[in-house]
């Protein structure tokens, strides 16, 4: 009986470790900043992440965002469908430079959406709240800096 409290007890600190540590790498926010504004960020690196976006989410902070890693640069349309809040979506290629904005993407209430494509090879997007990228002032040739890992 003993041996097997001690067990369960060590099991359980296990499992509380581990979900320290998980915690604290959620914690720990990426940023995309243009100059002195910063974007704390999502990552969406996996195919499944990508697929789901900020889909279903029915606000986002003003200084949040999601960015979408790939793994090679290709031209990624994106839509809006089941997307619930206007975003500004910003394509960067692999030095970081913005290649194409689709400022104020509007949310999809049909079954079938129309794609938004940059039409031009990117290795990031970023989205944000639609009117952000005006009101900062980013355009096409701009150049991103991101702190903390993007990979996670």
């Amino acid at each position: 009986m003993k041996k097997q409290v001690i067990l369960i007890v060590f099991a359980l600190s296990a499992l509380l470790l581990l979900q320290g540590c998980n915690q604290a790498k959620e914690n720990q926010e990426s940023k995309v900043c243009f100059g002195e504004n910063c974007f704390n960020v999502e990552i969406a690196n996996t195919p499944e992440s990508r697929a789901k976006g900020l889909m279903f989410r029915e606000s986002l902070g003003s200084d949040k965002g999601m960015l979408f890693v790939f793994e090679k640069e290709e031209v990624y349309p994106f839509w809006m469908k089941n997307t619930l809040i206007p975003l500004d979506m910003i394509w960067m290629d692999s030095s970081n430079s913005v290649v194409f904005i689709a400022k104020n993407a509007t949310p999809c209430k049909t079954e079938i959406c129309p794609s938004i494509s940059p039409g031009k090879k990117a290795l990031y997007v970023l989205e944000i709240n639609a009117g952000i990228s005006d009101k900062i002032g980013i355009k096409s040739g701009d150049r991103a800096t991101f702190k903390n890992k993007i990979e996670e």
